[in-house]
């Protein structure tokens, strides 16, 4: 998996990670057990200071995504976590916010739900070809 830091973005550099690391988890880029980088190495190939990838997998891990064990390294969980209410509250503000972003900026609602659709089906597709084997 390839992660590609922008470091002019208004997002912090620890949640531009920890986002992509959860999308290539959702692509099956990352599979379920599979060892991630140790937090020096990563920091090391991306260029960014080690205590960003070190918050980084400590959300992570606190969210359930990660399995930190200091003899066998950081690797993704094999059980995904379940959402809980707080999850379910920050979902509708994020949503909240993207939505009206959207329709403010003259997005039609077609366009964006079409857009939503794709996304999460290809996360869904992604998940079935797990479940066969892939």
């Amino acid at each position: 998996m390839i992660i590609k830091i922008d470091f002019e973005s208004e997002i912090p550099i620890y949640e531009q990670l920890k986002r992509q690391i959860i999308q290539g988890i959702a692509k099956g880029d990352l599979s379920k057990g599979e060892e991630l980088p140790s937090v020096r190495q990563l920091a090391e190939d991306i260029g960014i200071n080690l205590h960003t990838v070190n918050k980084s997998y400590n959300l992570l891990k606190d969210e359930g995504y990660l399995v930190v064990d200091r003899r066998k390294g950081t690797r993704v969980s094999d059980t995904m976590p379940e959402p809980n209410e707080k999850y379910i509250d920050n979902l509708k503000e994020e949503i909240g916010y993207i939505s009206a972003d959207a329709y403010c900026k003259g997005i039609r609602k077609e366009e964006f739900l079409s857009v939503c659709e794709k996304y999460f089906n290809d996360f869904i597709a992604n998940g079935e070809d797990e479940s066969n084997g892939r």
